[in-house]
């Protein structure tokens, strides 16, 4: 037998749930791109910046010391002692993932270039996971996730990228 009441609560249950689902789809893939994007530009960027030396701020004394931004010398130690890449010497290996780290992020950031920064960046997060960090995979698959969602969707409609497409879109620019 059937009680009317608890099917009218469990149809008001599902009512909800349904608006529930439906606010929820409702974001926009532009806002999750964008955050996603700025997310894990940080995340490269403060990493390259622990590999550079020669700008720097004295926050003691307030002084400002400027240099030409190079690799520093525990950047490479760090390759050669902890990372271990195959194939490639620690010195190249340690340029390659410094410049890496600043120049995709910061296309992420103005949404150029999104799906092969974000594919580059994918790629390096696997070299981590497979030869530096194999058990960091639950960062590392958080990454992923938002690089793959790059990769797959682009920067969204607050990007450079989006503004060239609509700019030349039906073009030939062969």
């Amino acid at each position: 037998m059937h009680n009317p009441a608890s099917n009218a609560a469990a149809a008001t249950v599902v009512r909800l749930v349904r608006r529930l689902n439906a606010g929820l789809g409702s974001i926009p893939d532009s806002l999750i791109a964008a955050l996603g994007r700025f997310s894990i530009a940080a995340v490269f960027w403060k990493s390259g910046q622990t590999k550079i030396e020669g700008l720097a701020i004295d926050v003691v004394s307030g002084e400002f010391h400027f240099g030409w931004p190079h690799l520093s010398d525990s950047a490479i130690l760090l390759f050669r002692e902890e990372f271990r890449l195959p194939l490639l010497p620690p010195e190249i290996a340690a340029h390659m993932a410094a410049m890496a780290e600043h120049v995709f992020p910061v296309l992420l950031l103005i949404g150029l270039a999104t799906r092969v920064s974000a594919f580059a960046l994918l790629l390096m997060t696997a070299v981590i996971q497979i030869f530096v960090y194999p058990d960091a995979y639950p960062t590392h698959g958080v990454w992923a996730a938002v690089l793959l969602y790059l990769v797959a969707k682009g920067g969204g409609n607050a990007s450079i990228d989006h503004w060239l497409q609509r700019r030349y879109a039906g073009r030939d620019c062969a």
